[in-house]
């Protein structure tokens, strides 16, 4: 029991911490993508902060896999965070160091009780666009067929292959584009259910609510009938008795 209350009190200490070492991740991995000019300096001193960021996460998973009480279970729980930190120790890319954040931000975002799944979603629609637009224009500007040159261009790319409307006018042609468009277009249809679930949900909530209070102000108003009924029954049997017969006293007779 202590060591559960020790683990959830270092995930309530290191949530807004690891989310603004999230965010300093996100500017770091823009940088070089927008900024395709930019000095080796900077662009070393961005991978450097990438770097930080996964350490700091990692040290994160390790750290509440100390404190969990059944470590096996909490693997076997938690098998996508430990994937997360793996990932880029296996393939040192930039591109899977974004994914491996983008999965270990939502999975302690879910873990807060404060946040509401509306705010997920939309933390998720920002995260998977910003992703999906400088991993995109990172492997397509420099394609010799590629058309999306520019991070405006690959904004709208990504937002219309979030929403799967897919104009066509701007498209990769890269095998890793390619890849991340379908990684888009899922996440998009993932979100769009979420959304969809949780609007139906709520519609669903509401009727049963009112159809609860109905039911209620029916019971009340039944059983106020039921005990006016008996009101007036036993009003109607104590006028009967206090009142009389009219010839009472003649069949009675005089008294001698």
């Amino acid at each position: 029991m202590k060591q559960q209350s020790a683990q959830a009190r270092w995930e309530r200490h290191t949530q807004r911490p690891l989310l603004a070492l999230a965010v300093a991740f996100a500017v770091a991995y823009a940088v070089p993508i927008v900024d395709s000019g930019a000095s080796p300096a900077l662009t070393t001193g961005c991978t450097v902060v990438e770097w930080v960021v996964w350490a700091a996460f990692a040290t994160d998973y390790l750290m509440r896999l100390a404190l969990s009480g059944r470590r096996r279970e909490f693997v076997r729980t938690h098998w996508l965070d430990l994937c997360a930190v793996v990932l880029p120790i296996l393939q040192p890319l930039r591109l899977l160091r974004m994914v491996a954040t983008l999965i270990l931000v939502g999975r302690r975002a879910r873990m807060a009780s404060q946040i509401r799944l509306t705010t997920y979603v939309a933390g998720a629609v920002i995260g998977l666009l910003m992703f999906g637009s400088l991993a995109v224009l990172s492997v397509e500007r420099d394609s010799p067929n590629g058309n999306i040159r520019t991070l405006g261009d690959a904004v709208w790319w990504s937002f219309t292959t979030m929403t799967t409307v897919g104009y066509g006018d701007h498209a990769p042609t890269t095998g890793l584009g390619r890849m991340l468009a379908v990684g888009l277009m899922l996440s998009g249809i993932a979100l769009l259910g979420v959304v969809t679930a949780n609007i139906a949900a709520w519609f669903i909530a509401r009727f049963e609510k009112d159809d609860v209070e109905e039911r209620r102000q029916t019971a009340a108003i039944e059983a106020l009938t039921a005990e006016v009924r008996a009101l007036r029954a036993e009003v109607a049997a104590l006028s009967g008795a206090s009142v009389p017969h009219p010839h009472a006293h003649e069949e009675a007779g005089p008294r001698p």
